[in-house]
């Protein structure tokens, strides 16, 4: 697994709300965001806000079980890194939370936790490229 953050998505109550947030604060939304999840290109990374209940269903875990929140994700170059990864992070000490699997938007990702219990989501996004260096391009 490269050492590399290609996103940190913020479980929010309201995205509309927080997306107005942030557009105070001078950052502009991608084009890539819809009614349901916003982006924010950050430099080389992205953030972005999705609803609390909808990162939770994503991710395989329960409101109750104590979610943080919070989900850290790194893009893989290929849908076949996305196996590899996984398969890295459990031969590490990760619990696998949700296996790879096609996504509705086109790709294919998982998740893992930690030994802390932090979520990453291991993704190939056709739609957000890498550059050479890894980091992250949101379209428009």
């Amino acid at each position: 697994m490269e050492p590399r953050i290609s996103l940190i998505t913020l479980a929010v109550a309201d995205v509309a709300r927080s997306r107005r947030f942030y557009e105070a604060l001078g950052w502009r939304a991608s084009g890539a965001s819809q009614e349901d999840v916003t982006f924010f290109q950050l430099g080389g990374i992205a953030l972005s806000l999705w609803g609390r209940a909808a990162l939770a269903s994503d991710a395989n875990v329960a409101d109750e079980q104590g979610f943080p929140g919070v989900a850290l994700a790194h893009n893989a170059r290929t849908r076949e890194a996305v196996d590899a990864i996984l398969a890295e992070a459990r031969a590490a000490g990760a619990r696998i939370l949700k296996p790879a699997q096609p996504t509705p938007w086109g790709g294919y990702a998982g998740y893992f936790a930690d030994p802390d219990g932090h979520l990453w989501e291991v993704a190939w996004n056709p739609h957000f490229p890498l550059r050479p260096d890894g980091s992250l391009q949101l379209p428009g």
